[in-house]
């Protein structure tokens, strides 16, 4: 496969650091550069981000840019200029970009979303909103750490960076106001962090909005009014005994799946201790501020074993964790496919780095755990070639 043909537009401090990125990057090859000064045009691009030369001139010239066929174009400029943005979709390049306006499209003005959108669709292309700030720590890692989380009270993200070394005096002084008296800040300047963070924030929100009806447990009651309180109690880790079967020669028929619900007397039992244990909870004082009492099942059904593996039966359900089609594993293991690096057995330069490779379910939600593996596998790419 060719590597992909990118190019590079506004070369400030984020987007020399990207410029780098695509010089150094094996799958990557650097079509052009774009350059808002006039005095960056016609410089080499290994100089503006400070690698050896590549023979890649920047440009100020947007038609060349536009003729440059390219894969992909990585926009990052100081402010967004929409005629721009539309140009670049619409000649078939696809645009990457750290501007915050399109992280949440149901925020943008209407107007402005339905011609990106237009201009997407006449160039078979897409555009991807994405950074580091906003992106990773406004959207990634709240998300991830609130999906552990059994009430969420509040959400405040708070950041702190050392820019002493970010040769931005008009970012520092201009745009962020530092030295500036707090009576003399420009409304102008807020208006601008609404622009860059307020789409990623309401990005945020919608997510947990799922939470909304565990959130109304804070305030003491349930969030609809007279709806009963769901308690999710399952057995996380069942004895094998389903079985899969053919239904027909045809490959496009789905397989019979017998998952073996509860075919252990084993699993019967945890299961029914979880539902006695979860009956004994809402009995609690603590928890009658949220709860009117037990709506099932019923006290004469709790004290029975066979009554309430009926009941258990008549309410049961599925979930799973999506792993273990790809296990990781040692060299000898047969089952195994891909060693503790995600790095496939009998393929080389080929890693896989998502919850595939975990050889048993987790007990929790595999939200944490598929963060943990990409952050084991780059740290390991980060050491050198396989």
């Amino acid at each position: 496969m060719r590597p992909y043909r990118v190019v590079q537009w506004a070369t400030g401090t984020i987007g020399a650091r990207s410029l780098r990125g695509i010089i150094e990057h094996p799958g990557l090859t650097l079509a052009g550069v774009y350059v808002h000064t006039p005095a960056k045009a016609g410089r080499d691009a290994g100089e503006l981000c400070g690698t050896g030369p590549t023979g890649v001139t920047a440009t100020h010239d947007v038609d060349n840019v536009l003729s440059l066929d390219a894969d992909c174009v990585l926009y990052a400029p100081l402010t967004c200029d929409v005629d721009e943005v539309c140009r670049l979709p619409a000649s078939g390049a696809n645009v990457v970009t750290t501007r915050g306006e399109f992280r949440h499209p149901g925020s943008m003005d209407p107007v402005v979303r339905e011609r990106v959108e237009e201009a997407c669709a006449r160039g078979g292309s897409s555009i991807h909103s994405t950074g580091s700030s906003p992106g990773f720590i406004t959207e990634a890692v709240p998300l991830v750490l609130t999906s552990l989380a059994r009430r969420l009270d509040g959400l405040t993200i708070d950041e702190s960076a050392d820019l002493s070394r970010r040769p931005s005096p008009e970012l520092l002084f201009g745009v962020t106001g530092f030295g500036v008296a707090p009576a003399a800040f420009d409304e102008r300047r807020l208006s601008g962090a609404r622009t860059s963070f307020g789409p990623s924030l309401r990005l945020v929100a919608d997510a947990l909005g799922s939470l909304v009806p565990m959130a109304g447990l804070t305030g003491g009651t349930v969030s609809v009014p007279g709806a009963p309180l769901p308690f999710l109690v399952s057995v996380q880790t069942p004895r094998p005994t389903g079985r899969m079967r053919t239904r027909s020669a045809d490959p496009g028929t789905p397989p019979l799946l017998d998952y073996g619900c509860l075919a252990t007397a084993a699993d019967r039992r945890r299961l029914r201790e979880a539902v006695r244990a979860t009956a004994e909870l809402t009995a609690t004082a603590d928890f009658s501020e949220v709860s009117r009492g037990l709506v099932g099942p019923v006290p004469g059904v709790l004290g029975d074993d066979r009554l309430l593996d009926e009941w258990i039966l008549g309410h049961l359900g599925t979930a799973h964790h999506t792993c273990g089609t790809v296990p990781m594993g040692p060299a000898g293991d047969p089952r195994a496919a891909v060693d503790a690096y995600g790095r496939v057995y009998g393929v080389g330069g080929l890693r896989v780095a998502d919850t595939s490779i975990l050889p048993t379910p987790p007990l929790r939600g595999t939200a944490a755990t598929a963060v943990l593996i990409g952050e084991v596998v780059t740290d390991e790419l980060r050491r050198g070639p396989a």
